[in-house]
């Protein structure tokens, strides 16, 4: 009997979900995949108190935002259509825009626009409420390995 062909859709939301397993900082800190696509990822961490940057306001560190930022582009290369074996961070520009609102869960979107033969490019936002009022946005530049 012939095997049926797992959805692409799937097989990618597979690949980004073992690509966050397999980071301890991810695991540790709850970090999901929510959806995936060609090239892109959205991800969620959920609010807890241990990641409160300023205990007056219950606002995250920016350092959780950070690495939830991080993570998504990774996976959003890992999530390209012609996915490398492993990928690093070179580079990661943030700029913060507004705190994350506390008791919100925190989400991320990134998408791998460009490739070159050994370095992928992303871009990303963070947002608590709607994409449209984001908490940050990022451009990173990301290691390729390919097999």
């Amino acid at each position: 009997m012939a095997e049926l062909e797992e959805d692409p859709a799937a097989l990618k939301a597979r690949i980004a979900a073992r690509f966050i397993e397999a980071l301890p900082h991810a695991r540790h800190l709850g970090m999901q995949v929510i959806e995936t696509g060609e090239s892109w990822v959205l991800m969620a961490l959920d609010y807890d108190p241990r990641f409160v940057g300023d205990p007056e306001t219950g606002v995250l560190h920016g350092g959780v935002v950070t690495a939830l930022l991080d993570t998504c582009s990774g996976a959003s290369v890992i999530a390209h259509h012609s996915a490398p074996e492993a990928t690093a961070t070179i580079d990661l520009r943030i700029d913060y825009m507004r705190p994350a609102q506390p008791n919100r869960r925190l989400f991320a979107r990134a998408e791998c626009y460009r490739r070159t033969r050994a370095v992928a490019f992303t871009r990303a936002l963070a947002w608590t409420e709607s994409p449209e009022e984001p908490v940050a946005a990022a451009a990173g530049a990301f290691t390729l390995e390919v097999r």
